[in-house]
């Protein structure tokens, strides 16, 4: 069916207002959640096949997380539709005030690659939560996961509900030229500006989930061995191709060495001497990247890993040392197995890179100095982030994520994800038995009395 077809039989279907009903709303996620259950190793299989994912990584990372979501929602769907009563204006005596929530209507999600189900199905939750019908754009980089992707959803949704187009980029700027009511894109910088140029076309509002040099900072204080254990997971996860995970390290001078010694031990112990042939480590999507991120690794200070097979798709783990801001590696996000490490001295070395960048999706402290992290969190805008940790903000679903800048525009997760997908409506209901003539025209002799009121209030 061609896309505008398609589109034209959810606006229909939407009309019906079907999806107001809180009941059929609640009914679709409890048949997804079922679904996605009962294709659990389906899903393991389509992501170790699409770039061998490990399943203790796809279950952590994308099915459990998506469960989580649904569950939420199911719960409290009743709640986060209810009106929220606001103290209505003593200048609308008598009234009544509240902000009503209503589904946009038609809404497109466009997911990545990188995380192919958790970022597919996780902004749909809340898309139907909210009451739209939805059209799903999947990465075609993952085709196993889409094409699993399209059979779920076929098996639990009239396709005039929620509906899903695959393709190549040729179909997403097909796609992208019909008027949404809403569309969510999750990806690259760059794609994120075409996808914001087009929706502006239509003045259709936009969340834009995109990326950015996510920093991690390291001072003195901070507690080595479990820092670097705690990098090394968040770095190395899904083969670093993670939109929040740590772009680069800064790590104080007088701990480097350390530093580095630590996240060499980490490394091997997660992944082995030989992480090529370890199971727990993921694959680069596909050749483009592979070479992309190889050209990171010309010219540079190795410290550990730099192994690479172009026809296993393999990077192993990678730290890079003696790193320099002007470094090719330093210039775009990394989003690979390769952690370039950089030193400071003082606060104004970091400031003097983190500034030099566009504000990052995330960022990441390492201290236990509470002046040090209060002063980070106070001089820096990022989308959020983690004390002692990294990623761990993403799983926390009454934490709206997103970015800031260039690193999105808009949040969602949990709650938040209904109401990014809900139109704020304020509504003032005003009383009928008492209506003082003031504000009605002819005005003679009222300005003072206007002026008295006012001042009084």
């Amino acid at each position: 069916m061609k896309i505008p077809s398609i589109l034209e039989n959810q606006r229909a279907f939407f009309a019906t207002g079907q999806t107001k009903d809180i009941a059929y709303r609640k009914a679709a996620l409890v048949r997804f959640r079922e679904s996605i259950k009962n294709h659990e190793q389906d899903i393991i299989d389509a992501l170790a096949a699409d770039f061998k994912k490990p399943a203790f990584e796809t279950v952590a990372t994308e099915i459990s997380v998506v469960i989580k979501e649904i569950n939420l929602a199911i719960k409290e769907i009743w709640k986060w539709q209810m009106p929220k009563k606001v103290k209505a204006s003593l200048l609308n005596f008598p009234s009544s005030a509240a902000v009503h929530y209503e589904p946009y209507g038609t809404a497109l999600i466009i997911a990545p690659w990188n995380y192919p189900f958790q970022l597919a199905v996780g902004p749909m939750i809340g898309a139907i939560a909210a009451g739209n019908t939805v059209v799903l754009k999947p990465s075609e980089l993952t085709p196993n996961t889409a094409n699993l992707l399209e059979k779920i959803i076929t098996e639990v949704f009239d396709p005039a509900y929620v509906n899903i187009v695959q393709g190549d980029k040729e179909v997403a700027q097909e796609l992208l030229k019909q008027r949404w009511d809403y569309i969510f894109f999750t990806g690259s910088v760059p794609v994120g500006k075409i996808i914001y140029k087009a929706a502006a076309e239509h003045l259709t509002p936009v969340t834009l989930e995109l990326g950015g040099k996510s920093p991690c900072v390291v001072d003195e204080t901070a507690r080595i061995q479990q820092t670097a254990r705690r990098i090394v997971w968040g770095k190395f996860v899904n083969a670093g191709q993670t939109c929040i995970a740590p772009d680069y390290i800064l790590v104080h001078s007088s701990v480097k060495d350390a530093l580095l010694k630590a996240i060499d031990i980490e490394i091997t112990k997660a992944y082995g001497a030989d992480p090529k042939i370890s199971k727990d480590f993921a694959r680069i999507i596909n050749e483009k990247n592979f070479e992309r991120l190889s050209e990171m690794l010309e010219n540079a200070t190795i410290y550990k890993g730099g192994q690479t097979d172009k026809n296993d798709l393999y990077i192993a783990p990678t730290v890079l040392n003696d790193v320099s801001v002007t470094d090719t590696v330093m210039q775009d996000e990394i989003f690979g197995p390769i952690l370039p490490v950089l030193t400071y001295d003082k606060k104004e070395d970091i400031a003097l890179v983190i500034n030099a960048m566009e504000k990052p999706l995330s960022a990441y402290v390492f201290s236990r100095k509470r002046s040090f992290k209060s002063w980070f969190n106070t001089t820096f805008s990022y989308g959020g982030g983690a004390m002692n940790d990294t990623l761990i903000h993403f799983i926390n679903d009454k934490l709206a994520f997103g970015g800031v800048g260039h690193s999105g525009i808009g949040s969602y997760h949990g709650e938040k994800s209904f109401y990014t997908f809900s139109h704020a409506k304020s509504v003032v209901k005003r009383g009928t038995w008492l209506d003082v003539p003031v504000r009605y025209a002819p005005y003679k002799g009222k300005l003072s009395l206007l002026k008295k009121f006012m001042n009084w209030l």
